[in-house]
Order: C-alpha cells, then structure tokens, then sequence
C-alpha cells in the first residue's frame, strides 16, 4: 500500500464520533482515541457505565487499554470520553456509525438501528461534516436508505453541505491475533475527494494498510459477500458430513485427507450462527431478489446450514434410543451456547435449535458455558445457565461449542455409562464418542 500524507486529518481539526459501542464501535474507539478526540455515543446506559468504569464486558478490549484512553470529560487533543447524550456529540465533524444490523423473524433484513443512527446523526451534523457506515448491509443501502434520513431531518444536500463514506467492520470477536489494526481495511467515499479523506483516515490508524473501493456500492457489495462465501463454503462441507454419515464414513477423516492438496480450503461442518455469517447472507438474498432475481445457491446454503441444529438434536435422540434410553424426561447436556468458541458472543447462536429441538422430544435439557453471562443468556433464551457440571449424570452430553475450557474436562465423565457423547466440534477423541459432524 503507497504512502499518502496524513496533513488533513491531525487532532487539532478531527473530532469523531462513534454511534455504537459494541464488539465493533467500542475498539475502533479505542484506536482513534490514541491519536484523536473521540466521542463513543450509545443508547444503552448500562453500557456506558460500564465502559466507563473500565470494563469491557465483551472482551475484545483489555481493561487497561481502555482505561488509558478514556477520559472525565470532552477530550482536547485526543482521548474516549463515551456518552448517551446527544448534544456530546454535536461537536464531532466525522461520525462512524458501527450499529448492529440483524434480521426480523422472516429472514429480512431490519434496518431499525441502522435508521435510528442516522435520525441522531440528522440531528447533529453540520456543514462539510462526513458521516461513514461500517455496519454490513446490502449494496445501496448507505446512500438509498441511510443518506436521505439525515438530508430529511438535518436539512442539509448530500455530497453538497455533508458527504458519506463506507468502510466495512471486519472485527472477528474473541479473535486477539486479527484485531482491527492489524486487519486491512476496504474504504470509499461519495466523491472521489471524499473517497481519499476516508482512506487517508483509517490509514491513520490501521497498520494493515487500507483499499480504497470504486465506491460506495462496491465496499458494500463486498463486504456482504465475504461472509455468503464462509456460509456457502460450511453448507457444502455440513451436506458433505450428511453424505458421508449415509455412507459410515467419518467426515473429518476425509477432510484431513483432503487437506494435504495446497489449495484445498479448511471449512469445517458446524452451527452456523453468530452476528454475520448466518444473517449476511439475508441482506444479499434481499436485494436479489428486490431487483428481480432469485439467488438460489445462497439460499439454497442458508437452508442447510439453518437446519443442522435440528439435524444435530435428531441424531442424539436415535443414538439415545439405539442405547435403550427413554427419551421423554431424560437428561441431556449441552456444552457451550455462545455462537463460537473461547468467546462471549451469544447473538444468533445456532446452539439454540439444537436445545429447542431435544425439548420438544421431551428432554431436560442442561446448558453449561464458562464464557457466556448468566443473566444475558437468560434475557435472550430464557435458559438458566448451570454453574456447576454433575458428573455420571447425563443420558446425553452435546459439545456444541470448542471453548479451551472443554479440552480440559473429562467430558466422558459427565454421562452415565450408558449415555451418548455427541461431539459437534471434534473436541473428544473420536474413539469416545457415540457421534459427530
């Protein structure tokens, strides 16, 4: 990546600021706060306090990075002071909206946070103000959804009195080697001036380096499409685990074989969840099929890839009855809820089906996961996470999650000697357990 100067934006003319404090928006904060004044604005006051005593409950930002660059008040020449206060924010000239972007009930795309952001920018922004989206949404989104929210409330033209950019998140949450420094950074701008405004500021602090798109529709366009091609890549490899099953072959046997070709690519059968890969996919689909065409290969992957946690709870009720458990009131395990593993994420996990299935077998079912809080797990799932694990006491133990924690406890141990180990993850040596992906 070439060198560009960085004269335009120093912490005597920049002031940003950040709408959304979560796994994406509260590290990027971070970062520009050592070189920038930065205000992190959030709705959630819980939140807020909490980052400002210190904490960051997500655990993507260490507690002594983040307490080195807050501050009590309005920073001067650089510093993260966060708020949920509007008018803090009022004095920013950039502001980077980094707001979750789910799905409703039907798979469709719910723009709600992402509008509710541009409301409040519409409310502060001023002249030559530029406003950069780094939440996943489909290509048009920015400019046809987002831009004319705040022209209506702000009054103020687009790319005439304030411009936009968009700069995809690529945070990977719980990953501590691909932070957002060290991951390159695809950026645009509405006019061409703007595009290198853009670049020139996450330049400033992305050591990775930066790409600038042709423009806005096409950072958008590809960001959506790196996760569809992850979700594409695991539907093949989750219907290669169906296949083979049939056959009594065991999949991670032959995916290891497989491997050994240079460029053989190392997707593995699981869930499918989390905040990108198992909802990306829906805001491409949307815009598909919005201008007239149906995707049928990416659907087509969605479907399979939604369907293995009921897959998963079917197979550990045959394997229960093959034993000569009786499925109705029986005592299952399972090991871990969070989306992915060694991380507090529990957003669109896929464990759920797999637990909401056994139930309506008629199973107890037990959930045990050291890094998923209690009292959110709760709120979203309504499930009581155990604290403690029993052992000798389960028909059927699920490891649904690789946490490190798990490679370190005798999982055999936690059934009854006749219960089922089902192994989702290949954490057990195969040997042990009863079935897997």
């Amino acid at each position: 990546m070439k060198q560009r100067s960085l004269k335009k934006f120093n912490n005597k003319e920049t002031t940003i600021g950040i709408i959304g404090l979560g796994y994406v928006g509260l590290p990027l904060a971070v970062e520009f706060a050592k070189k920038y004044p930065t205000v992190g604005f959030d709705i959630n006051q819980f939140r807020v306090n909490e980052l400002n005593g210190g904490f960051d409950s997500t655990l993507e930002i260490e507690d002594e990075n983040l307490q080195s660059v807050l501050t009590a008040g309005q920073p001067v020449n650089k510093g993260l002071f966060l708020t949920t206060d509007i008018n803090d924010i009022a004095d920013s000239n950039i502001y980077i909206v980094t707001v979750p972007t789910p799905i409703d009930k039907f798979k469709r795309p719910d723009l709600t946070p992402l509008i509710k952001a541009s409301e409040t920018i519409g409310k502060v922004i001023g002249k030559g103000n530029i406003v950069i989206y780094e939440s996943t949404v489909y290509p048009g989104a920015t400019e046809e959804d987002c831009i004319p929210v705040i022209e209506n409330i702000s009054g103020l033209k687009y790319n005439e009195d304030f411009f936009a950019g968009y700069s995809p998140e690529r945070i990977n949450p719980g990953d501590k080697v691909h932070t957002v420094t060290k991951i390159l950074k695809v950026t645009s701008g509405s006019t061409p001036e703007i595009a290198e405004k853009v670049d020139q500021l996450y330049s400033s602090i992305i050591t990775a380096g930066t790409y600038k798109a042709a423009n806005i529709r096409v950072a958008e366009a590809a960001k959506v499409i790196e996760n569809s091609q992850r979700d594409i890549n695991i539907a093949f490899v989750n219907e290669l685990s169906v296949i083979f099953k049939k056959m009594g072959i065991d999949t991670m046997d032959v995916l290891k074989a497989a491997g050994t070709k240079w460029n053989f690519l190392p997707f593995r059968p699981g869930l499918v969840g989390g905040h990108c890969i198992g909802i990306d996919p829906y805001y491409l689909t949307h815009k598909a099929q919005e201008i007239g065409y149906n995707p049928e290969i990416i659907l087509a992957g969605r479907r399979l890839n939604d369907s293995m946690g009921y897959r998963v709870a079917g197979e550990v009720v045959k394997l229960m009855i093959k034993k000569g458990h009786k499925i109705e009131a029986s005592n299952v395990l399972i090991m871990g809820i969070t989306f992915k593993e060694n991380c507090p994420d529990i957003r669109n996990s896929r464990v759920i089906d797999v637990i909401e299935e056994l139930h309506s077998f008629g199973c107890n079912v037990d959930v045990f996961d050291p890094w998923a809080d209690k009292k959110e797990v709760y709120e979203e799932y309504g499930i009581n996470l155990k604290s403690e694990l029993d052992k000798n006491d389960y028909d059927a133990v699920v490891v649904a999650v690789a946490h490190n924690e798990f490679k370190k406890i005798d999982i055999n141990s936690l059934r009854n000697g006749s219960g089922v180990l089902y192994d989702i993850k290949a954490v057990v040596d195969k040997e042990l357990v009863d079935g897997r992906l």
